[in-house]
């Protein structure tokens, strides 16, 4: 039998919660393109409790002990002598979350000689070296499309927060003033402006299908051009360098994979194509951006706002200048996490689980690596190699 350890975020600080602000949430079969919502042979939760922190455990435990396998749920991820750390000698599979990440770097694979499988509850698998995973013959996988619109409907929210100035309004509500000429002194409409996405895959697209009925002009960049009757219904511009692109765009979002030909593709010199006063919002990964190239451009006005909830490393240490730069709006990593999306990505895990114990196929979309190379989703988004470097900065955080 096998030994599978999970690890979750912390739940609630006041507790798990004993009843919830609703009592159910749409069920959602099929996806935009057609793909088919998480299809395990059961599930063993409530869609719309809180299944992503410790106490949730994904709807996992029922399942695994009836069958005779061992299951460990923890949040203790980083520094010497974690949970994780202590479990990973005899555990099989290894199931974390892209919001409170588990690096699966070579060391720690290393430290795993029965490791068979690493799951993300959720999508991106850049916590894992994928490169050490391919040489040990460890397959990945994730739960492509469960949180698609999820991020997509924050990176709408977030785009109108900065433009709007909502923030910093806000605060002056929670601070008892009235003061208007202060809140709107960097407020805009974003209707007219010019928006582009740093690729158009789930994500990209569906932000540019939600952002239509703004009339604003729409943009993407990405390696494979969309359909001439997508770009034809929402008038799209394509362009084939982030240069092109953000010299064009008042308001930047990012919706690619990181890996080593993405990572810190936002930095001091592309920064310098951007329009001054642009905005970028970035809800796919932190380390796409340089950390302080950010907040020396937000500093100087050549970016006007940015926002996000991805962070590197994950959890983000006290000290992180994103914490205090002028102008963010930055939030812990939850766009992907809502109630509903934890619906989707706990019973794709499940599925995904239940796949390799009875020892059928994987779904392709929801493979990053098998057979010692990158494999389905994976083969289209990721390019081999390891994004890990730098992550051991998480164990500076302090709850």
């Amino acid at each position: 039998m096998a030994k599978i350890v999970c690890v979750l975020y912390d739940d609630p600080v006041n507790g798990y919660p004993k009843s919830y602000a609703r009592d159910d949430i749409p069920k959602i079969t099929k996806y935009p393109d057609g793909q088919t919502t998480p299809t395990p042979q059961a599930i063993d939760f409530v869609p719309g409790h809180l299944l992503g922190s410790v106490s949730g455990e994904l709807g996992l435990r029922k399942y695994l002990e009836s069958n005779g396998h061992t299951l460990v749920v923890t949040s203790d991820k980083d520094g010497a002598n974690s949970r994780l750390d202590q479990e990973l000698p005899d555990a099989e599979i290894v199931i974390s979350q892209p919001f409170w990440p588990a690096y699966m770097t070579a060391e720690r694979i290393a430290k795993a000689p029965k490791l068979k499988m690493i799951v993300t509850a959720g999508i991106g698998s850049d916590h894992t070296d994928l490169q050490a995973a391919m040489d040990r013959g460890i397959t990945v996988a994730e739960v492509t499309y469960c949180n698609s619109n999820s991020v997509a409907e924050h990176v709408v929210m977030q785009m109108l927060s900065l433009v709007r100035n909502y923030i910093p309004s806000y605060n002056w509500v929670i601070k008892g003033g009235w003061n208007i000429a202060d809140c709107v002194e960097r407020s805009y409409d974003i209707e007219g402006m010019h928006v582009g996405t740093v690729a158009a895959g789930r994500i990209g697209l569906r932000v540019l299908r939600l952002l239509k009925p703004f009339d604003v002009h729409l943009h993407y960049m990405d390696r494979y051009k969309l359909p001439d009757a997508v770009e034809k219904e929402l008038n799209l511009t394509h362009h084939t360098s982030l240069e092109s692109l953000t010299k064009a765009c008042d308001v930047v979002t990012l919706n690619c994979p990181l890996h080593p030909e993405t990572e810190h593709m936002i930095n001091d010199k592309t920064l310098k194509n951007f329009k001054r006063g642009a905005y970028l919002v970035n809800t796919a990964r932190g380390k796409l951006c340089d950390r302080d190239a950010i907040v020396r451009a937000l500093e100087s006005g050549q970016l006007a706002g940015y926002a996000g909830d991805v962070w590197f490393p994950q959890p983000a240490p006290q000290d992180h200048p994103w914490r205090k730069m002028p102008h963010h709006g930055m939030t812990p990593h939850i766009s992907g996490t809502s109630l509903s999306a934890q619906a989707r990505y706990a019973a794709g895990t499940r599925e995904i689980l239940e796949c390799y114990f009875d020892k059928k196929p994987i779904r392709n979309e929801y493979l990053i690596v098998q057979g010692g190379k990158l494999a389905g989703v994976g083969a289209h988004s990721y390019s081999a190699g390891n994004a890990t470097s730098g992550s051991e900065e998480a164990a500076k955080f302090k709850r």
